[in-house]
């Protein structure tokens, strides 16, 4: 989207957060509970998980949420959660990454291919769209927590390579490799994220016309109403519709 690599839907609109706020729960909880299961239960020693939990409490979840997501990880144990990446091409041929994490890869790949053709996409092979991203580590800021200057300063401090402010958001940007440096420097001045983490950002965005636009941000919906689904990235340009 339009400032930044990740289709701007469920962890970051507001709007449509409070709409399917038992949907975002349930991806977060999934997060915390795989977090859990294959590192430490303490989040200081986790930072996966000390990730996941930020996550939730921008999202406004329960403690309670939190706490028996991170027990699950005990029950679950025999379950394995595998992430798998899919790519492919929606209308108007705009590159779509789609990140999972599931426990049938069968059930997972079907959903995922039935709703690429539904939409007039099609889901290709590894590499069809990630070759136009690039991966970076991002984090985004409510633009109420801090300052703009006192951002940009601490972003620069922390090694970060660069530092956008809207009128929502704070989103400082690094290298990947960086990424858990930087995050760690700037959560000993900001505790609650709005999100953050490694994501793939696009080269270029891509315009369409109002109709392919329509069914491109259906394509990319309907994969983020999916329960396997945790990420969905896009080289899409945002725009208002009529």
């Amino acid at each position: 989207m339009a400032g930044h690599s990740h289709w701007a839907g469920i962890k970051h609109k507001k709007g449509r957060a409070d709409k399917r706020k038992s949907k975002i729960f349930s991806k977060i909880s999934k997060e915390i509970t795989v977090a859990a299961k294959l590192g430490d239960k303490d989040p200081n020693m986790n930072f996966r998980l000390r990730s996941a939990i930020q996550l939730a409490r921008s999202a406004n979840m329960p403690k309670e949420n939190v706490e028996r997501a991170i027990t699950k990880s005990e029950a679950s144990r025999n379950i394995n959660y595998d992430s798998i990446r899919y790519e492919g091409m929606g209308p108007g041929n705009i590159y779509i990454i789609v990140e999972t994490l599931t426990d049938n890869k069968n059930r997972t790949a079907s959903n995922i291919r039935t709703i690429f053709q539904k939409y007039g996409g099609r889901l290709g092979t590894m590499g069809v769209a990630s070759h136009n991203f690039k991966q970076l580590g991002i984090i985004r800021i409510e633009k109420k927590t801090i300052s703009d200057e006192t951002i940009l300063e601490l972003a620069a401090e922390a090694g970060a390579e660069e530092c956008i402010s809207d009128e929502n958001f704070h989103k400082i940007f690094c290298a990947k490799e960086q990424f858990y440096k930087v995050k760690t420097a700037i959560e000993k001045k900001v505790d609650i994220f709005i999100h953050s983490g490694i994501e793939w950002y696009p080269l270029n965005h891509l315009n369409l016309k109002e109709n392919q636009y329509k069914s491109a941000v259906n394509l990319l919906e309907s994969l983020e109403e999916d329960e396997d689904v945790q990420n969905v990235y896009t080289n899409l340009k945002e725009k208002k519709l009529n």
